[in-house]
């Protein structure tokens, strides 16, 4: 498992974020404060504080240079 600091801070950086994870058979997750969100779910994402960074927990073993790469636009 991985953790980065990811900003969603537009309407249009979520939808964009959602469909790039969702390319990707591991689990995500969002953990804001005390709040853990499926990464995928576009409605939990909006529930969370965006204003502020969201770590991303990145739950996959192999392939994880793929997945950084493909997520580089959205992290801190």
């Amino acid at each position: 498992m991985k953790t980065v600091q990811i900003s969603l801070n537009s309407i249009d950086k979520v939808k964009s974020f959602v469909n790039d994870v969702t390319r990707f058979d591991y689990d995500f997750d969002l953990v804001s404060g005390r709040y853990v969100i499926d990464a995928k779910s576009i409605m939990g994402i909006f529930s969370l504080d965006l204003s502020k960074p969201i770590d991303l927990c990145i739950h996959a073993e192999d392939n994880l240079d793929e997945i950084l790469s493909a997520l580089k636009q959205y992290m801190i």
